[in-house]
């Protein structure tokens, strides 16, 4: 009994900014942007479900994924304290355990929000939400090791919410083109997890987690990390100018050979570069996903 009323008055004297700064709206962006992406490539007409689509982008950003950031923030916080000891709970500015109260009542929420919204975006919140706490939490804690988690992280920021938008759209599993091209986002993503864990590798050996920087070094997990982005995209180039789009591959190949030119000079100092790279590379990328989308929108059936 005594535990919980201090987790009641812990949440009661919650700090606003903190809070925030747990659910880290930076990075709800991206799957925000492959709810869109779904959302489009179903060529469907909105209509009247406008409210469903913002509905639907709400479910993948502040909630799904916030839910993903406050479950990592609460058990990683023996590494923030060595990474980011200013994060909110390892600076005690979420005391005792409410980081862990906000990342279930954000679950709840968002599962909430999902059954609301009907099946497809139940079924897919629920993967969602599961993939988020197993990335972090034991027994699972995909993310001790850079294959497993970074796999988890790229498929909840793009893979499954463009899927969502596409399912939600239809009403039905997307065709398989739609499919194709979420998967192979997805898989690109998972250099962009990379480049988010050269920042914690001082952190990650203390602490055991076999982050790639950490079992590959710094140096060959950043050449990893370009290829696994840019490979997916070039096959996506491919297929699109076989599906007939000559005008969009076009686009999706100009996209990455910018790309490949900020990656030359990220590789040569990836720790101190990453951020910049994350910043004007993976822009590029989200932008040939919209390309790639408005493509295939044009293939399936109204």
């Amino acid at each position: 009994m005594g535990t919980s009323q201090s987790l009641v008055r812990s949440v009661g004297a919650l700090n606003g900014s903190a809070v925030l700064e747990l659910l880290k709206p930076i990075t709800w962006f991206a799957p925000m942007w492959a709810f869109g992406c779904g959302v489009v490539s179903a060529g469907q007409p909105v209509g009247n479900r406008w409210p469903l689509v913002v509905a639907g982008i709400a479910l993948a950003g502040p909630l799904v994924c916030g839910t993903s950031q406050a479950a990592n923030d609460w058990f990683d916080r023996h590494v923030d304290a060595i990474n980011e000891p200013d994060r909110p709970i390892p600076s005690g500015r979420l005391p005792g355990r409410t980081g862990l109260a906000i990342a279930i009542a954000w679950t709840a929420v968002s599962l909430l929000v999902a059954a609301a919204l009907g099946r497809w975006a139940f079924g897919a919140a629920v993967v969602g939400v599961a993939l988020a706490w197993a990335y972090s939490a034991p027994p699972f804690r995909f993310k001790a090791n850079g294959w497993l988690g970074n796999t988890a992280c790229a498929a909840c920021y793009e893979g499954l919410p463009w899927f969502t938008g596409a399912a939600i759209m239809a009403g039905h599993w997307p065709d398989g083109r739609i499919t194709l091209m979420a998967a192979l986002y997805s898989l690109g993503a998972h250099g962009i997890m990379t480049l988010n864990d050269f920042k914690s590798v001082e952190g990650d050996q203390q602490m055991g987690i076999d982050s790639l920087p950490v079992m590959l070094g710094v140096p060959n997990a950043a050449l990893l990390a370009c290829w696994v982005m840019a490979v997916p995209q070039a096959g996506v180039a491919v297929l699109l100018a076989m599906w007939g789009f000559p005008g969009h591959a076009f686009s999706v190949l100009a996209l990455l050979l910018v790309q490949v030119g900020l990656m030359v000079r990220f590789l040569r100092r990836p720790r101190l570069l990453a951020p910049w790279y994350n910043g004007t590379g993976t822009t590029l990328y989200v932008a040939g996903m919209m390309v790639a989308a408005f493509a295939v929108s044009a293939l399936v059936p109204a």
